[in-house]
């Protein structure tokens, strides 16, 4: 009996889901999920790998950064305010602002100043940014949620290989049990020299030996199952976690929806096809954006400037003095010296509070940019537009040609494993019935050792072949179930 070829089944599917596109159906909060105690349940494990894996976690850092670009077209909408300062020194030979006099000393000078723009029009680009970047979120908000449906189904058929590999090993020991009491029955016989035939023990007991070696190869399988259930949990293995072996309806029954109604209804559940809608969407508005160069940009614009020098100096009066002229006057033949009243003044520098609040000055406009010629570029912008347009389009529609042939695969690999799941219903309940004749017999000494391992060897395959069949069933219908976003357990 090769044990190997239940493992590798499971481990293909799930190689081939890992690459297959996922949908959006199933939120599992992952809020407990933090560490694996030792009874793992499955939506425990769902909650654990949606928390730890790699591939959610990247998923949610690029939906957190389509929500910053989403954040900040809405921001382009806000006028700009920029503040400025400038402080020199200056040597050498300069010309004095003020006194409009060439000096030769050092001048600390300095200028101020705020500017705000608001745009006004723009050829209604800022408004299909702020669109384009809310498809874009709604977009990667999608393939986070196809993230965590992948990692879902992963779990999910990881947990039905453990609970598989379980029942396949307490199989192979009910297999070893059974042959254990032939080979005590016969070795009592030997003993007290009954025994027709020494070779039907030895057969026995050779047949007992690959029992025990398809226990340890069933035991190995196990804890393989289990060390890949918790390397998709991206969680330390422990050996000793229980599983919930009621985790899954195991009632077998055929399965009602039919492949077209399927993907009519993945079409309106799966995130894949969302996110291409959306995308498609997102490069819609990116061509608006593109086009919208074409038009002219008006802006409002108004600024508040002041300065500052050091030459600045203003004239302080000092005192008043009579001060003789060159004039006179004559009185009664008499000549009288002329004096007249002056006021005295001082140059004082001007201080800085008193320059900043003095030279102030304002300005205020409406700017109109019309573009004329700009080598092109807006042209080639739009066409450029138009193509990453088309070919998103070209995705768009490939993601619903290969939803399309997934789900006929899907269905078509459902009905075969229902059908090989009743055929070795038969199969084991009449190998079995064979076994319990060939059994009665061989205990009556009327066939042989041979006969017996045949018949037995026939009942354990089917028993095997029955548990196969049946959790592979399980999992082709959860795969058509996860399709139609109703994924449950």
């Amino acid at each position: 009996m090769n044990m190997n070829r239940h493992l590798s089944l499971f481990v293909g599917i799930a190689v081939l889901f890992s690459i297959t596109t996922a949908h959006g159906q199933t939120t599992i909060g992952t809020d407990t999920a933090d560490q694996v105690g030792s009874n793992l349940s499955l939506q425990q494990a769902v909650a654990i790998a949606i928390k730890h894996n790699l591939l959610v976690n990247q998923s949610d850092i690029i939906a957190q950064g389509a929500r910053i670009n989403y954040s900040q077209a809405w921001d382009y909408m806000l006028p700009t305010l920029n503040g400025n300062a400038n402080q020199a020194i200056s040597n050498g030979r300069s010309l004095n602002p003020y006194t409009y006099q060439y000096t030769n000393t050092q001048v600390n000078s300095g200028s101020y100043g705020l500017n705000s723009n608001l745009t006004l029009f723009q050829g209604l680009q800022i408004q299909n940014s702020i669109k384009q970047y809310g498809y874009a979120l709604d977009a990667s908000r999608m393939d986070l949620q196809q993230q965590k449906d992948n990692i879902t189904l992963n779990v999910l058929l990881a947990y039905l290989q453990v609970l598989s590999s379980r029942d396949l090993l307490v199989i192979a020991k009910e297999q070893a049990n059974v042959d254990a009491v032939q080979v005590g029955r016969l070795d009592t016989l030997n003993q007290a020299g009954a025994l027709l035939l020494l070779s039907n023990l030895t057969d026995l007991k050779g047949q007992y030996a690959g029992d025990l070696a398809n226990i340890a190869i069933a035991t190995n399988n196990l804890e393989s199952a289990k060390i890949n259930l918790f390397n998709i949990l991206n969680v330390p293995y422990r050996r000793d976690v229980e599983f919930d072996p009621n985790a899954f309806t195991l009632q077998i029954s055929e399965y009602a929806d039919n492949p077209d109604s399927i993907y009519k209804t993945s079409l309106r559940t799966m995130p894949t096809v969302k996110a291409a809608d959306l995308r498609v969407m997102s490069y819609q508005r990116a061509l608006s954006v593109a086009r919208g160069a074409y038009y002219p940009t008006l802006t409002l614009y108004g600024s508040i400037n002041t300065s500052y020098s050091n030459q600045a100096t203003t004239k302080v009066l000092t005192g008043t003095s009579n001060d003789l002229t060159n004039q006179y006057v004559t009185v009664a033949g008499t000549a009288y010296d002329v004096y007249a009243k002056s006021q005295n003044y001082a140059d004082h520098s001007i201080p800085f509070g008193d320059q900043f609040k003095n030279n102030k000055y304002t300005q205020f406009g409406l700017q109109l940019n019309v573009p004329i010629l700009n080598y092109l570029q807006v042209r080639n912008r739009v066409k450029q537009a138009k193509l990453n347009l088309r070919n998103q389009q070209l995705l768009n529609e490939n993601v619903r040609l290969v939803l399309q042939q997934n789900v006929e695969t899907a269905y078509q690999n459902m009905i075969a494993a229902y059908k090989q799941y009743k055929s070795y219903i038969d199969q084991a309940a009449a190998y079995a019935e064979s076994f319990r004749t060939t059994e009665i017999r061989f205990d009556e000494g009327v066939v042989n050792s041979d006969v017996y391992i045949l018949s037995k060897n026939n009942t354990d395959r089917a028993n095997t072949s029955l548990s196969q069949a049946k959790y592979t069933y399980i999992f082709r219908t959860k795969v058509l179930d996860y399709y139609q976003g109703k994924l449950t357990w």
